[in-house]
């Protein structure tokens, strides 16, 4: 490319903003000119809006820590300086639902990690490597919001991103039951150990909306566009149950999984499923894309988040102990890595996709 499309990013002092701020700072497409956060931060420079709570490994960004934090009530101003933006604000579901479909209304495309337009049918949730052919579905919601450009675009919850990606290769298997049970970091709540020291020494049993959101959300990522209902109709299988729990990790949320198969595939044509793995994102070279979507591995301890969380800079997922089940017929082990793949950098790769797919384009 020789123009950069200009990037606005909407909850930008939070911890998956500031993952998209050092994600996005050396990218080759997009260019992340004007941030936005809540009127408490409004007026401030970036670098003091998160003085005390940068939360990332490295410094900020030379080319952000200067932006002047805008107010995201401020739809028209911020829509005249971006060609699209990224959503990470802090809000309730209601108002999340408002001001991303203002920012669609004012012809700016909204690529979201809020869960809030999930569920919205016209609304493609997308896993690039899984469903890119979702977003066709945009065409529908243009149509219903009344715009030429604006759209949303959602990336499902970080944790299903540990075991549904193992499941989109065993498809041709036909999936029938599945038990997830996904011990997550206290990132994905935002947290670092300083804010969370309940966790230490702990575990706890419950996470409001994942479990609901671990049945449910892969059902919409295989599911198909109806050009009828104009919108997604989600799977009917395989039936999904799980339980979240937090652990006392910083990044990266592993889960275990119990699986039955309408078909009776072997060990081996299991995992030469899992590492030919590959979708639109490798075929196009796209710039976050991780060369190996999946890798298997066979030592009996992995994958483990100390060595595995960061594979393919946290954008492919580890699979391991594939092992036959008592009771089910198979069993394994997933990791992924909650704030890169999981968010921010899953959306990162969902705009690539949607940018060379042609729905978002300069101004």
């Amino acid at each position: 490319m020789d123009k950069k499309l200009k990037v606005g990013i909407l909850g930008a002092t939070g911890m998956v903003g500031q993952r998209y701020i050092t994600l996005l700072a050396d990218h080759p497409w997009f260019e992340v000119v004007l941030v936005a956060a809540s009127s408490r931060s409004a007026g401030k420079t970036y670098e003091q809006a998160v003085a005390g709570r940068w939360k990332m490994e490295g410094p900020i960004p030379t080319a952000v820590k200067d932006l002047t934090v805008l107010d995201v009530d401020q739809v028209d101003r911020i829509a005249d300086e971006v060609d699209f933006v990224f959503s990470a604000v802090s809000m309730s579901k209601d108002e999340i639902k408002k001001i991303e479909e203002k920012y669609a209304k004012a012809e700016i495309p909204v690529v979201s990690n809020n869960s809030a337009h999930r569920w919205t049918p016209d609304v493609p949730m997308i896993v690039p490597e899984i469903n890119p052919d979702h977003s066709r579905v945009i065409k529908f919601q243009r149509e219903r919001l009344g715009t030429k450009k604006g759209f949303i675009a959602v990336k499902p919850n970080c944790s299903i991103q540990s075991y549904a990606p193992a499941l989109s290769a065993w498809r041709k298997f036909e999936p029938t039951q599945v038990i997830a049970t996904t011990y997550q970091a206290i990132s994905g709540a935002g947290k670092t150990f300083k804010e969370a020291p309940e966790i230490l020494n702990n575990v706890v049993p419950f996470i409001g909306g994942e479990e609901e959101k671990s049945e449910k959300e892969p059902l919409k990522i295989w599911g198909r566009v109806d050009d009828q209902e104009k919108a997604i109709i989600p799977a009917v299988s395989p039936v999904i149950t799980s339980q979240c729990l937090r652990v006392a990790v910083l990044y990266g949320h592993t889960a275990a999984a119990f699986v039955n198969f309408k078909q009776n595939p072997t060990k081996e044509e299991l995992i030469q499923a899992l590492e030919s793995y590959r979708g639109v994102p490798q075929e196009m070279k796209l710039p976050s894309a991780p060369k190996q979507f999946i890798q298997y591995l066979t030592e009996n301890d992995r994958p483990q988040v100390r060595f595995d969380v960061n594979f393919e800079k946290g954008m492919g997922i580890s699979i391991g102990r594939l092992r036959p089940d008592k009771i089910f017929d198979w069993k394994f082990i997933g990791l992924s890595h909650n704030t890169a793949r999981g968010a921010a950098g899953g959306a990162i790769l969902c705009a690539e996709l949607l940018k060379a797919q042609g729905y978002i384009t300069a101004d």
